[in-house]
């Protein structure tokens, strides 16, 4: 029993929300009901950014144009030491977290965690964000139209990230 205590969390948070309801006298399923309709009503509200976003990963990963857009900024990451091998990994993590998770994994079983090209993949996953995928749905759920200056900088963070992830595990091998 002590070894799976997590598994008697959840359960215990939701009949502890329950009884502070009912103690304060609040109708506790009424409330469950707002919030389930206030929750399918975004999730009708993000449907059509989530399909529109999802739609155009799977463009670019089935037609060809993320390894031509990644032929085409190889001079470019060459030029600052990122392996060739994560720059579709890199293109793709602030698109799609699932994507990049995929080519990540791949990246790992074909040149180990341990190599250089391992460690910076490893390296650029933890310090850079899905910024398209956050910004499409959290700024569509709040009704944002402009995202100029929020996608930019997003964008600039995560090549930033690329950079630096291959020169601060340059430095760590070295």
């Amino acid at each position: 029993m002590a070894d799976n205590w997590g598994s008697y969390i959840l359960p215990l948070m939701v009949v502890g929300i329950v009884a502070f309801g009912l103690a304060k006298k609040v109708r506790v399923f009424d409330c469950f009901m707002v919030g389930a309709k206030k929750g399918l009503h975004t999730v009708y509200e993000l449907l059509p950014s989530i399909t529109g976003l999802v739609v155009a990963v799977t463009m670019l990963k089935e037609s060809g144009a993320m390894d031509i857009l990644s032929d085409f900024l190889s001079p470019v990451t060459t030029f600052f030491g990122v392996p060739d091998e994560i720059t579709p990994m890199a293109l793709l993590s602030p698109i799609s977290g699932g994507g990049s998770l995929s080519l990540f994994e791949s990246v790992l079983k074909t040149y180990g965690p341990d190599s250089f090209v391992g460690q910076v993949a490893s390296v650029v996953m933890g310090s850079t964000d899905t910024t398209l995928y956050a910004v499409t749905v959290y700024y569509a759920a709040v009704n944002i139209k402009n995202t100029r200056h929020t996608l930019l900088a997003g964008l600039t963070a995560d090549f930033m990230s690329l950079i630096l992830s291959a020169f601060f595990v340059r430095l760590t091998v070295a």
